[in-house]
């Protein structure tokens, strides 16, 4: 199954609650524990979206909608991985990459490897490895110099 982010930005303000709910089955690599979060975005940082993970210890990653974003990025989807999150078709699936910033912003990679894939209609997220793995790179850089 093809998964191609047709997203909206998710909103939030700091003062409002956040808009759009995730749960985790099993938390996301590295942090089983951190099963509940959120999307939301500051106007100001766009295209740049965070996810926020609650857990033993709050948790915030940067990430994008990689629509339009990354050209030819169309990850596919293991069979197993949208039956657990009830995805049956590419309108059901929200797409978010984790982006890592080092020491220059320039420099920075996105994750095309590992997305969270969120059912838009109930929230349900997990971090899954694509089935067509070996077309992307874990550390995609973000910025390509022409």
């Amino acid at each position: 199954m093809k998964v191609l982010a047709e997203s909206p930005v998710i909103a939030a303000s700091p003062e409002a609650p956040p808009a759009f709910e995730l749960r985790f089955a099993t938390g996301i690599v590295g942090f089983p524990d951190h099963r509940r979060g959120e999307i939301f975005h500051l106007p100001d940082q766009l295209p740049f979206q965070w996810l926020r993970l609650h857990g033993p210890a709050p948790l915030h990653f940067v990430v994008i909608d990689p629509c339009g974003i990354i050209p030819d990025y169309a990850p596919e989807l293991f069979d197993d991985d949208a039956a657990a999150l009830g995805i049956t078709t590419a309108a059901d699936a929200l797409l978010f990459n984790i982006v890592t910033v080092r020491d220059q912003p320039s420099a920075a990679t996105v994750n095309l490897v590992g997305p969270i894939v969120v059912n838009r209609h109930t929230g349900a997220a997990r971090q899954v490895v694509v089935a067509n793995h070996s077309l992307f790179s874990a550390r995609h850089p973000l910025v390509t110099v022409e």
